[in-house]
């Protein structure tokens, strides 16, 4: 269903190390955060048509692509219900192991709801450690009830 994004993804992916980019570096021209800006480029996210002509320009791709990433994407890009690249896999490892815990103490602070991922931000970055770096994600999600009606 995402085939067509999936594939300009691996695209941009290409032009990007071809070009000597990080991904600070390309939110920075397209305006947005580097985890969202990632996101986008791989198929993720929909860019506004302003935004998309912004990454077709930087990465030379025809007015097709630019277009490919306007549209609304079949979100979730993994291909297996249980991921097998080791550095995915331990996300699903923490879900696994933490997800009930997360579910519980949400649920505990806010009442009976989800954290939305659409109203939703993250950071990453790098956190020095004497023992060896460490990965510091941050996520925020607005908090939304389940409305009983």
């Amino acid at each position: 269903m995402n085939d067509e994004k999936t594939a300009l993804g691996k695209k941009i992916l290409r032009l990007k190390r071809e070009k000597g980019l990080n991904w600070n570096q390309v939110a920075e021209r397209l305006g947005y955060s580097p985890v969202w800006t990632c996101a986008a480029c791989l198929g993720q996210m929909s860019m506004t048509p302003e935004t998309a002509d912004k990454a077709a320009a930087l990465f030379g791709l025809n007015a097709e692509e630019a277009a490919l990433l306007a549209e609304a994407p079949y979100r979730g890009s993994l291909p297996t219900a249980v991921p097998t690249d080791p550095l995915i896999y331990r996300f699903y490892e923490l879900i696994s192991v933490y997800g009930t815990t997360w579910k519980e103490m949400i649920q505990e602070e806010f009442g009976d709801g989800i954290m939305s991922a659409i109203d939703f931000d993250m950071t990453l970055e790098r956190q020095p450690d004497q023992k060896g770096d460490r990965v510091k994600i941050t996520m925020s999600g607005k908090f939304l009830p389940y409305r009983r009606y």
